[in-house]
């Protein structure tokens, strides 16, 4: 299972949000190409950035720092999630050298455009599903359907899908620990690999999660637990890899 630090832009600056609020940010840096240059040098294996504006105006708008980030660390794996609402802005970003793409309000208002994402950039989507109470949020949280999240990600299971990352709002940058089991339902419902989001706090979660990481559960990302302080990135990778070695024993 891979610890995935969370670089959340907004206005040009690395935030971080509590449940979605754009009115709720912390600003922890003005230079989120150091932000990551310190992730990096404790030793995460991928990035996982959020365009907040994108997400809610429906189109790149911290799409230069992203770029900036994916040429400064080329080995590294990035996903990017926010406002990708077309293939247009995929082929940008994948040109740019980022690995993933997270397809979020647009997987949920119009499912079959996962499948000509996956079609047109095999093995570079990603689907986000973002729930409250297990019903899936979109336009940057703004709007809560009736649409269950298990039952939606049951949808893409064959298009070719290379991850769900599952947030549950409600958790998300409060600090109070993260859903598991709603995490796992989500494997389980899926068959598709899942990435753990929102609520994690510290080294406890992270074992929460390794516990069951067998059943799907590739990645947690974290975002204000590293930021303040209460999870140590390398620590945590640590934890995750001794787990992952002792389940394959």
């Amino acid at each position: 299972m891979l610890i995935i630090p969370a670089i959340d832009l907004k206005d040009g600056q690395c935030v971080r949000l509590r449940q979605g609020l754009m009115d709720d940010s912390t600003v922890f840096s003005d230079d989120p190409v150091a932000m990551a240059a310190r992730w990096v040098d404790a030793g995460c294996r991928r990035l996982h950035l959020v365009d907040l504006n994108g997400a809610f105006a429906g189109e790149p708008v911290n799409g230069e720092v992203v770029t900036a980030i994916a040429r400064a660390y080329p080995e590294l794996p990035i996903q990017i999630g926010g406002g990708i609402r077309n293939l247009d802005t995929i082929e940008h970003y994948v040109r740019a050298g980022v690995s993933y793409v997270i397809i979020g309000t647009r997987a949920v208002k119009e499912p079959e455009f996962v499948r000509q994402a996956c079609d047109a950039f095999p093995g570079k989507v990603i689907v986000g599903l973002d729930a409250k109470d297990g019903l899936v949020a979109t336009d940057g949280w703004a709007e809560v359907s009736q649409l269950r999240a298990t039952d939606l990600a049951r949808q893409f299971a064959g298009d070719g899908v290379s991850a769900i990352v599952y947030t549950d709002i409600a958790r998300d940058g409060m600090m109070q620990g993260v859903n598991v089991e709603a995490t796992l339902a989500m494997a389980r419902a899926s068959a598709i690999p899942v990435i753990a989001s929102g609520g994690i706090t510290n080294l406890d979660d992270i074992r929460a999660l390794s516990a069951v990481a067998a059943e799907g559960i590739v990645g947690a990302i974290t975002g204000r637990a590293i930021y303040e302080g209460t999870l140590d990135v390398a620590e945590a990778q640590r934890l995750c890899d001794a787990a992952g070695a002792q389940g394959a024993d």
